[in-house]
């Protein structure tokens, strides 16, 4: 049965440009056990360049494969031509030789009880030697239209996908998910994609990409998938990656939060004394302005940033670079009397604590 961190492949040629060995070798360095690569949508074949007549999917596969990386595929499915959808996965499994395969059942196939049925029962009946996944909702009680039980009793895992989008709490939703799926007639285990995306405007935070990851492990769940390659190498900072690729399953631990996190996770405190705790005692702190010294000093301009310059606000992490004594920060932030969109800090740091920062960012009405 399939454990550890894995990743989901959406559109080959967007990973890399397309790179099989850029994918290869980063899926190696960040230890995944398994990829899984979308391989069908409806009755077609998928990660397939029908300009060039090009499948891009099996040297993909092998490649990941001779690494020792277990490879999924994952197919789209709509209910509206169950068995010919049942035909085209039996068919790419079958070609690609994957190690998984996992069922994409959404809004498509709400209502479609007997489709379900038929899809389930053909594959099943062909496909008997590598386990079988569903991949939908985080709360089954949100979707009765679904054909959960004709999914569930078929399966040998539920990949439930636990995108906390607009909230902040990844750790309780999925542990609601998990408790729900306890109580449906059907139980196989729980093996939750986690969002490592941006959405429609949205994007986790560090912390909460951690949170999921470390709930996945408190939950003595098997292992977690992270939604999606493309989108966490094109449009998120590199500090995601290398969150999920530092994580360890078999410990459940991750590295210690970056001094650029921390200072992002005491603003959003809103509580001077936690930003001032991670200042050095004789620390300088420098804007256009003017320039303090000293931890007093300090957590009064912050007293008066959080009361006067950004109330209320919510400070984003943008990026940050750096090793070692020194910080290139970028950051955003919302608030009650403006926005920040061009926050750049720059921080010295001596045993881990702040000596130097010097901080520039306008507020715009």
């Amino acid at each position: 049965m399939l454990t550890g961190k894995g990743m989901f492949i959406w559109r080959i040629q967007e990973c890399h440009n397309g790179s099989v060995s850029e994918i290869t070798r980063t899926a190696v360095e960040a230890n995944y056990s398994h990829v899984l690569i979308k391989i069908a949508n409806g009755i077609y074949s998928y990660n397939y360049d029908w300009e060039k007549n090009i499948d891009l999917a099996p040297p993909l596969v092998a490649a990941l494969k001779s690494k020792g990386i277990k490879v999924w595929g994952w197919h789209y499915v709509f209910g509206d031509q169950p068995g010919q959808e049942a035909q085209k996965a039996i068919s790419r499994i079958r070609q690609l030789g994957v190690d998984g395969f996992a069922i994409d059942a959404e809004g498509h196939y709400k209502g479609k009880f007997a489709s379900a049925t038929t899809f389930m029962n053909q594959l099943t009946a062909s496909i008997k030697d590598i386990p079988i996944a569903l991949s939908s909702y985080r709360y089954p009680s949100y979707h009765p239209q679904l054909p959960w039980n004709e999914f569930l009793k078929k399966v040998d895992l539920n990949m439930p996908q636990v995108y906390w989008m607009w909230a902040n709490n990844p750790g309780a939703q999925l542990k609601a998910c998990v408790s729900e799926f306890k109580n449906m007639k059907y139980t196989p285990p729980v093996f939750p994609t986690g969002a490592a995306c941006t959405d429609l405007g949205w994007t986790p935070t560090l912390s909460e990409v951690s949170e999921f990851m470390r709930k996945s492990k408190e939950l003595n769940l098997p292992g977690f998938n992270m939604w999606e390659w493309s989108s966490l190498h094109n449009a998120l900072p590199v500090e995601y990656y290398r969150l999920i690729r530092d994580f360890e399953w078999d410990s459940g631990s991750a590295p210690p939060k970056d001094i650029a996190e921390q200072l992002i996770d005491a603003l959003n405190s809103h509580k001077a004394d936690q930003v001032q705790a991670l200042y050095r005692g004789n620390a300088v702190h420098i804007t256009s302005e003017r320039t303090v010294q000293g931890q007093d000093a300090v957590k009064s301009w912050f007293n008066t940033m959080f009361s006067e310059i950004l109330p209320n606000a919510t400070f984003t992490l943008a990026g940050y670079s750096g090793e070692g004594s020194t910080r290139q920060i970028s950051w955003t932030a919302s608030s009650s009397a403006g926005n920040v969109q061009n926050g750049r800090d720059t921080i010295g740091l001596i045993n881990g604590k702040i000596a130097y920062h010097f901080s520039e960012f306008t507020v715009s009405k």
